[in-house]
């Protein structure tokens, strides 16, 4: 069964107020239910994500509570214990055990789609190591040699934020790191300029957090582990 626009609007507008109203429980029933007749991906892809991106935005806003980000962050990884379970996500569960590092770079403080990629990333098995918001290129270019990580991944919403990831990229070079670590970027404003994932040094960006793990799979098989 595919939803149509109409559907797919409707389970949106729902959703989102009972995330507003923090009825975690009937939100994270309301979407298996989705996912029942469509699948998990569908049900995350249509539905969940294009919710928690405008959540997002309505607390950026200062529209939304902080309360109710966190339990849109909850209702996320309430979901993912069912969808783990299926043989649909097993697909994607490849890399197991595999550090990564996750930041919002140095002055971004947008969390919430990191923590997505994050929620998804260990959902699939990785060994995730999330340094939080507004983190400097050097301690991020530090903690992944510190634990060994080939990957890092960098996330922040806006373009004036983006531009320092290209820190990171002269932390990874300077160190002669480039083709034993490799760098994921992400955030909204990627969605808007594509091309800013090369101007910042990007190996790689992906439109939606549930391919997260594709992503990483993918720039782990173009390097050699530290």
């Amino acid at each position: 069964m595919i939803m149509n626009y109409i559907e797919i609007t409707q389970n949106r507008i729902i959703l989102i107020n009972k995330i507003i109203e923090a009825r975690r429980a009937e939100a994270v029933d309301f979407i298996r239910n989705i996912a029942e007749k469509v699948g998990y991906l569908n049900a995350i892809n249509q539905v969940l994500e294009p919710v928690l991106i405008e959540i997002g935005e309505m607390w950026s806003a200062e529209k939304l509570s902080l309360a109710q980000g966190y339990v849109a962050a909850k209702i996320t990884e309430d979901l993912l214990l069912y969808a783990v379970e299926t043989k649909e996500w097993q697909v994607i569960a490849a890399d197991r055990h595999t550090p990564v590092v996750l930041a919002n770079i140095e002055d971004d403080f947008h969390s919430l789609g990191r923590k997505m990629v994050s929620t998804f990333l260990q959902a699939s098995g990785w060994e995730v190591i999330d340094m939080g918001n507004d983190v400097t290129a050097h301690d991020i270019v530090d903690k992944a040699i510190e634990l060994q990580a080939p990957l890092i991944g960098v996330s922040a919403m806006m373009y004036t934020t983006a531009l320092n990831i290209k820190k990171v990229r002269q932390e990874i070079d300077s160190r002669n790191l480039q083709h034993k670590i490799k760098l994921a970027v992400g955030g909204a404003i990627f969605k808007v300029r594509p091309e800013l994932v090369h101007e910042v040094g990007g190996d790689g960006t992906c439109t939606s957090a549930t391919q997260a793990p594709q992503l990483f799979s993918k720039l782990l098989k173009t390097i050699k582990t530290i």
